[in-house]
């Protein structure tokens, strides 16, 4: 992995606001605790402020269901997720070598769909539905503190070379 957008900036999520516009945002600085901005835009954003829910099966069940705001605002999302693995690429050159998708919105087809027919020219698209990120790479480091895996240090990309430490 070369570079990653944070939880917290760029796109919305289930819960959370991503990226806000800071104009907008001071003024609410001065009415909220540093607790309830953080909540705010951390727990009570995204899906959770349009529908009361951070369940996106859910909303693709309403969405699928004729509801025109549920579909409209999952194209949503999968437009912003498709934008963000675009502006990615740009610092990989376009070379990529897979475009992967993991967490609980892998398991909606509507936004994998929407994703992949955005970023599929870029390279393959892989879908890891669940929430095993964090135990993927905890499992990882095991295997390197065991001797089972060599460490690697990516020290920095260019086009030429990815240096390998």
């Amino acid at each position: 992995m070369i570079d990653l957008i944070s939880d917290d900036e760029g796109l919305f999520s289930t819960e959370r606001s991503g990226g806000l516009p800071i104009k907008e945002v001071i003024p609410m600085c001065y009415e909220y605790t540093q607790k309830e901005m953080t909540d705010l835009v951390r727990k009570r954003a995204g899906l959770v402020s349009y529908f009361g829910t951070n369940d996106a099966r859910i909303v693709e069940e309403r969405a699928n269901n004729g509801d025109e705001k549920a579909r409209l605002v999952l194209e949503a999302m999968a437009y912003q997720i498709a934008k963000t693995i675009g502006e990615l690429a740009t610092v990989l050159y376009g070379e990529v070598d897979g475009i992967i998708l993991t967490g609980g919105l892998a398991h909606s087809k509507m936004i994998t769909d929407l994703v992949k027919e955005r970023t599929s020219f870029l390279a393959p698209v892989y879908f890891v539905p669940g929430e095993a990120e964090l135990l993927a790479l905890a499992k990882g480091a095991r295997r390197v503190l065991r001797g089972e895996e060599e460490a690697q240090k990516f020290q920095g990309y260019r086009k030429e070379t990815m240096v390998n430490a």
